[in-house]
């Protein structure tokens, strides 16, 4: 049986958000999609490097995301960077909103993917902003690690 990350075939991943910020917890949520949305992220035409998710009338909610248009779909064509609803479960969604509220945070995109079952899902990530210092740590590490990778690759 395929593992969970075998099983996703992602759409679209948010790398920048890594670097932005420092991730905190991990949601999985269901996205209400149109028929012209599903088929234009099966195409993989999508983005989530501005977007993130707020709470609106006591939901939560996708802002600022943009899946292209389906050309074929003509008249029953969706607005790219309409807000999309999440589906979650009551529980989970008092728990983040509550941490959004007391702390500060964000929810935050990190990948939109279909999971086993063909079902759009979106990996979100409850993440407090760094600041400049804590980036360019970020980028110091990356640099070593990839400076030590190539070290151990040639002295192999």
């Amino acid at each position: 049986m395929a593992t969970r990350e075998e099983a996703q075939r992602f759409v679209v991943q948010n790398r920048k958000a890594r670097f932005e910020y420092f991730i905190d917890d991990h949601l999985e949520a269901g996205v209400v999609l149109t028929g012209s949305e599903v088929k234009s992220l099966r195409r993989g035409q999508a983005a989530l490097a501005d977007a993130w998710a707020g709470e609106k009338d006591g939901e939560l909610w996708l802002f600022n995301s943009y899946i292209a248009e389906y050309t074929e779909a003509k008249n029953f064509n969706h607005e790219p960077k309409r807000p999309r609803k999440l589906l979650l479960k009551a529980r989970e969604r008092e728990k983040f909103v509550a941490a959004i509220r007391r702390d500060g945070a964000t929810l935050v995109p990190l990948s939109l993917y279909f999971n086993e079952r063909g079902i759009a899902k979106i990996d979100l990530g409850l993440a407090h902003g760094k600041r400049k210092a804590d980036k360019r740590e970020t980028i110091k590490d990356r640099d070593w690690q990839r400076d030590k990778a190539r070290l151990m690759r040639d002295k192999g």
